[in-house]
């Protein structure tokens, strides 16, 4: 089993992806968007049809790859400007999966204290 925190970058990639390419070619999208694949970040990509999602991720020993395939609907991802990737948080990225547009939520301004 692994774990995750909320301190995990998620980096989803915008374009579509051909999701037949396994570990090296989806490590070869990672490294050539300027990203280490070893970094412990998780890699996001979504497929053409918006249907299903990979997830490749480095844990020590190796990389893993996690995938979901909606059975009704699609992946919403729509994002402000024309970037080939978005940084999401564990709450958007556990949207995401489950279908639900990230996008339209609104959520609450949390306080913060001052310096």
């Amino acid at each position: 089993m692994f774990g995750l925190s909320t301190a995990t970058r998620v980096l989803l990639f915008t374009g579509e992806t051909d999701l037949r390419k396994g570990y090296d070619g989806l490590a070869a999208l990672v490294t050539t968007a300027g990203e280490s694949v070893y970094s412990g970040d998780l890699f996001v990509f979504v497929s053409s049809r918006r249907t299903s999602a990979k997830i490749l991720l480095w844990r020590t020993g190796g990389m893993m790859i996690l995938q979901k395939r909606l059975d009704r609907g699609r992946f919403k991802v729509r994002l402000c400007g024309s970037a080939d990737r978005a940084e999401l948080d564990m709450t958007q990225l556990t949207m995401l999966l489950d279908g639900i547009d990230f996008a339209q939520v609104k959520r609450p301004t949390h306080w913060r204290p001052t310096e």
